[in-house]
């Protein structure tokens, strides 16, 4: 087992599940009751999931027992910087989450991706999704260097209906060990909601604000060639700083 895989593992150990791949179609109805536990409204075809699995893309599930409480789905793709795994789709059922879950399947995807060559994961996701963002950044050292207003256009699945599908697209670095990354003053700080959901059932109009302010200023960041190199949980804000100087 390599290096890669026996953190993987042991990340999952602590978080009470087992890894384990998902190739089969019956695998895809697996997929698709967390799916529709955690976004509703949508769901992936079986066809798509033995294809990926065929093709080398193997989606990895975390189990308890045999129930299927979360996945990790993506592909091999290629953009300007070369080669790299697009993820998709990650997710936990709701009484799963902030438990180590989420974690352990991306150190699964990084690990699947270092045995085939790869060293690099892209994904996009929701800036004011605070819960994402600590996962992404803070935890696993992943870096915003993209954003991208309505980026998947309208969407309708239960948990997105209705909102701007914004989208942070980060940069993993597999070679680098998983973990933060200490930012260098002086830094942007781009503030987002420590709860969105919450937010939008009490005040749907100062979450609509949010968004524009966050797109906002995520793009002036942008512009001035910073990237998203930490998010502070306790004032739930993304750290921006030029990468030459603020990255360890």
């Amino acid at each position: 087992m390599s290096e890669a895989w026996g953190i993987a593992h042991a990340a999952a150990g602590g978080a009470g599940v087992e890894l384990r791949p998902l190739e089969t179609v019956e695998d895809a109805d697996r997929i698709n009751d967390v799916i529709q536990a955690t976004w509703g409204g949508q769901r992936i075809d079986r066809e798509v999931v033995r294809a990926l699995a065929a093709s080398g893309n193997v989606p990895w599930g975390a189990f308890r027992g045999d129930r299927t409480i979360g996945f990790v789905l993506g592909w091999a793709g290629i953009d300007e910087d070369g080669l790299h795994v697009h993820s998709h789709m990650l997710a936990a059922v709701p009484h799963h989450r902030h438990r180590g879950v989420g974690y352990a399947l991306k150190l699964a995807q990084r690990a699947q991706a270092l045995d085939q060559g790869i060293t690099v994961v892209r994904w996009t996701f929701d800036p004011l999704v605070a819960r994402n963002a600590w996962l992404n950044i803070g935890k696993l050292g992943a870096v915003v260097d993209r954003f991208e207003r309505d980026y998947y256009g309208e969407m309708t699945d239960d948990l997105n209906a209705g909102e701007r599908s914004d989208r942070f697209m980060v940069r993993w670095e597999l070679e680098r060990e998983p973990g933060p990354r200490s930012v260098a003053a002086p830094a942007t700080e781009i503030a987002v909601p420590a709860d969105l959901l919450q937010l939008r059932e009490r005040d749907p109009e100062r979450a609509r604000s949010w968004r524009d302010e966050v797109a906002q200023a995520a793009e002036a960041a942008l512009a001035r060639r910073e990237v998203g190199l930490a998010f502070d949980r306790e004032r739930s804000a993304y750290l921006f700083a030029r990468p030459d100087g603020g990255s360890s």
